[in-house]
């Protein structure tokens, strides 16, 4: 499992809500007492060699332990709203956000 605490996900905008440990990911090689390589996928733009105090060992479920897998979010349907009045706005992060009536 590879820590995220350096890690920078640009999809994910509150870092509180992001996991702890990604993975699990495969050590191919042990380069020193203190660093391994791991065999990543492409969508990680790190570079493969990392220290051992961001990887943690991956230990599978107890027995009879519930394991939730995260629920699909369906964004397709979106209602379309008629706006009868713009009351504020402001920019957040680059972005215009507005308060209707």
């Amino acid at each position: 499992m590879l820590s995220t605490k350096d890690l920078v996900f640009k999809k994910r905008s509150v870092r509180k809500l992001t996991e702890r440990y990604v993975g699990p990911y495969m050590v191919e090689k042990v380069m020193s007492k203190n660093a391994v390589k791991l065999k990543l996928p492409a969508s990680i733009r790190i570079h493969l060699i990392v220290n051992i105090s961001k990887v943690m060992r991956y230990k599978k479920p107890v027995k009879r332990q519930r394991v939730e897998e995260p629920k699909l979010v369906e964004v397709d349907r979106v209602e379309k709203l008629e706006v009868e009045k713009i009351l504020n706005k402001k920019k957040v992060q680059g972005v215009m956000k507005y308060l209707v009536h």
